[in-house]
């Protein structure tokens, strides 16, 4: 969870997703292309759980599951509250995305004993949750089905690098900026409804930050918000009920404009912002990660978490950086930090009626910091890509029409700032597309870094 969800975990070296490509095709490597990659399979890696289970795999496991869901828990509630859902679809939206995020970390780490982790796209949310309001849920849940399926035939078809080229990094990332800079300006505007219980909770974020940085701040922000708000009497734990998820099955319906508003744009944001990240991060620590089946299963995921009503389930960076790293122990045996956290999510998604009670009882200026707060990493790795190279112009006009959050024939603002953005670039910064189609055409043995 750009997978998901985190801080500082999101910062992920631009060069290292550059780089994505060189292994599989500057040496013509061509049956590494091939539809899924071999691995040692899951009962190789169920077998080799109980060698590698150790301190550091359970720890960095648990940190990943704490980063995914305490913030960005919160921010799905805010979003299906804003998107008028009812409860009932709300927490069949936090099952479907948590589970099935789980069901994908299984999956993956096991079969290729790789510390890959899955679970769902915070940029993909806030984006859904622009517009949600605008559409049914049977048709946001037809365009998040079509969403998986897009990027399940790229994955198939190999595709994948012609439309990263065509849609330059900067400019996705500009649109995602603009389209989640009101959340970060949540931070303030909560300060102002209620200054005692935000700056407090702020204060915890500061302080896990600055003093045990290893642990996500936001749980510090959710811990002495929480505190706050009983001592000033503003939580209200008497409507809280503990409950099992409810799983619901929607029936998808399919419009022109919800194609535009959310599938266009969340499939960008899954294949540019999660599997990239996901990749970049495993090859820095030396792994052979199968980007082919890594976005394929991120597209059926899409696919089966739509019919529950989530909007994606697919791999994730930010997590994948945390059970990667060398504070899971021996790289043999990391993967298992990815099945612990794997566990967690899966169980998360189960309990997600009580998680959803539970926050439904907290004051919503507090809600409104700690969704601000779980923002900064992504908000700042996003500012970071649109504006640190090429692009910028593109990039920029991305960011405001965005943030503008206009909607044209019923077309929301995000598919017009990637339109926009392009169309600019097009103009004022022709020379770094041409070296975009000259690479497609002629297939220059040059890395993606390289072009764009």
């Amino acid at each position: 969870m750009i997978a998901g969800p985190g801080t500082e975990f999101f910062i992920i070296n631009f060069r290292c997703r550059s780089n994505v490509e060189t292994d599989y095709t500057r040496k013509g490597d061509k049956d590494k292309m091939n539809f899924f990659e071999k691995g040692p399979g899951i009962l190789s890696g169920l077998k080799d759980c109980p060698k590698y289970f150790s301190p550091a795999t359970a720890s960095t496991g648990i940190i990943a599951a704490i980063m995914g869901t305490t913030g960005p828990l919160v921010m799905v509630l805010s979003a299906a509250e804003d998107g008028m859902m009812s409860q009932e679809q709300a927490i069949a939206w936090v099952f479907s995305i948590y589970f099935f995020g789980g069901i994908i970390t299984l999956i993956m780490a096991l079969w290729y004993k790789q510390p890959i982790c899955g679970a769902w796209s915070i940029p993909g949310l806030l984006l859904v949750g622009v517009v949600l309001a605008e559409f049914s849920i049977n048709e946001a849940v037809g365009a998040y089905m079509i969403s998986g399926l897009i990027v399940l035939l790229l994955g198939v078809s190999g595709y994948i690098k012609k439309v990263m080229l065509w849609l330059p990094q900067p400019i996705i990332m500009g649109m995602i900026a603009g389209a989640m800079l009101r959340f970060g300006i949540g931070i303030a505007d909560g300060i102002e409804a209620s200054p005692l219980i935000a700056l407090l909770t702020l204060l915890g974020w500061l302080l896990l930050t600055r003093f045990i940085p290893r642990i996500p701040g936001v749980l510090g922000a959710l811990v002495f918000g929480i505190i706050t708000a009983v001592a000033v009497g503003t939580a209200d734990f008497s409507v809280f009920e503990f409950s099992f998820a409810r799983p619901m099955v929607f029936v998808p319906a399919f419009s022109f404009d919800a194609f535009l508003s959310i599938a266009i744009p969340l499939s960008i944001v899954v294949i540019g912002a999660e599997n990239t990240q996901a990749l970049g991060t495993l090859m820095s620590q030396d792994y052979k990660p199968p980007v082919n089946t890594m976005l394929i299963i991120s597209g059926l995921g899409g696919i089966v978490a739509g019919f529950f009503g989530g909007h994606n389930a697919n791999i994730a960076g930010p997590m994948t950086a945390i059970t990667s790293g060398p504070e899971s122990g021996p790289k043999e045996g990391r993967y298992v930090a990815s099945v612990v956290n794997g566990i967690l999510f899966g169980a998360a998604g189960v309990m997600a009626g009580a998680a959803a009670s539970f926050i439904g009882a907290l004051p919503g200026s507090m809600v409104s910091v700690i969704v601000g707060l779980a923002m900064i990493g992504v908000l700042t790795n996003a500012f970071s890509t649109a504006f640190s190279g090429r692009y910028q112009l593109g990039a920029f006009f991305a960011l405001i029409i965005a943030a503008s959050g206009v909607s044209f024939f019923k077309i929301a603002a995000p598919f017009w700032a990637l339109l926009g953005g392009v169309v600019i670039s097009l103009i004022l910064e022709s020379e770094q597309f041409l070296r975009g189609w000259e690479f497609n055409n002629n297939g220059a043995d040059e890395t993606l870094e390289s072009k764009i």
